[in-house]
């Protein structure tokens, strides 16, 4: 017989299909059980659109009545853009709900769980809590700060080298890898690059997944030497390029004129990273992915605004005089940052470190 963690688990799995959809929103999944039979199944499928719930419900019909409902993140009790979660399941006549995890956000947290057990329905939270709050990482930093949860992703090799001594980096690793970092383009909000990389590659940036949304393109530029051919400056998705007052005014207006967003952060001798962001909530970006280069990522990690990392290493040894990930660095080991809840997982050929840099 299956238990409220399988049925949490169900619920996660549909929950990871608004991943990337619903920003600013969180992913939601909900499953609603009857008798031992699943009777709904919902997800958050995009911003100001129904919730989980509702969609669980809606499958369910009156059947609802009597039900469990599995939700991987408290259902709210207030009104955005649709009607409270709340009021569907009491009206509905659902009588437990068990929840993953409590919502960040001060508007919902423990009112929605609370409004519910009032109403005299059996409440359970923290089922898969991990990672239900795993799922909405980015969401919850976001909601709490009103800054961006920034990812620094790199593909390496056993070495550490980025590139080989030519600046070639195509491909350190293999077609596996290459489809998880699609995926993930495809589940935030924004990448992130330097000028470098976008000299050097001539990227596009975009998500090249059937159905997957293009994320927005961030362009690190402190002297605006972007080429105006250059191909993340297409209309495949919103570009915006963070440059400083040493950029010519007469190519600020060009860029303009092309569509492309451009914002002067002040920084020294460089853009300001951690004000960049500030900048970018206006935009309304919740979630940002540095891809490269190894400059930009060595100046997010001097600038402490990196909250996770994912790093694709390659079973290779290049040596030589490649790239690798620069900034000001750690003085000494004593100064180094420590990951946290590190992970180690294959993929394909290669491997992947995730971790989460110690505040």
């Amino acid at each position: 017989m299956a238990s409220d963690k399988d049925y949490m688990e169900g619920a996660l799995e549909l929950a990871k299909k608004g991943l990337g959809k619903t920003s600013p929103n969180p992913a939601v999944g909900s499953i609603l059980v009857k008798n031992g039979k699943v009777i709904g199944r919902g997800f958050h499928e995009k911003a100001g659109e129904a919730h989980a719930e509702v969609n669980a419900l809606a499958e369910a019909g009156d059947e609802a009545k009597g039900a469990t409902m599995y939700v991987t993140l408290e259902p709210c009790d207030h009104r955005g853009k649709t009607p409270a979660c709340t009021n569907a399941i009491i009206e509905a006549g659902v009588s437990r709900v068990v929840v993953g995890a409590q919502d960040p956000n001060s508007l919902v947290s423990g009112k929605g769980l609370a409004h519910l057990a009032r109403a005299g329905i059996q409440i359970e939270s923290g089922i898969l809590e991990k990672q239900a709050k795993m799922m909405n990482e980015a969401y919850e930093k976001f909601i709490t700060t009103k800054e961006p949860f920034v990812i620094v992703k790199a593909a390496l090799s056993a070495d550490g080298k980025m590139t080989a001594s030519d600046g070639s980096s195509k491909w350190i690793t293999g077609e596996d890898a290459k489809q998880a970092v699609q995926e993930l383009r495809g589940q935030v909000d924004a990448i992130m690059v330097g000028i470098e990389t976008v000299i050097k590659d001539n990227p596009s940036l975009t998500c090249r997944i059937q159905e997957c949304k293009n994320p927005k393109r961030i362009i690190v530029d402190s002297r605006l030497r972007i080429k105006v051919s250059a191909k993340v400056l297409n209309n495949e998705a919103r570009t915006i390029i963070a440059t400083t007052k040493n950029a010519p005014m007469d190519k600020i207006d060009i860029l303009r004129k092309l569509g492309v967003k451009v914002v002067v952060v002040e920084g020294e001798g460089g853009v300001d990273l951690k004000r960049l962001l500030k900048e970018l909530v206006s935009e309304g970006i919740t979630s940002i992915m540095i891809e490269g280069g190894g400059r930009l990522i060595g100046s997010a990690f001097d600038a402490r605004i990196v909250d996770k990392v994912m790093l694709f290493i390659a079973p290779k040894i290049i040596g030589g005089k490649g790239v690798t990930i620069s900034g000001e660095g750690a003085q000494s080991i004593s100064d180094a940052i420590p990951l946290e809840r590190v992970e180690m997982k294959k993929v394909g050929a290669d491997f992947l470190l995730l971790g989460y840099p110690s505040k």
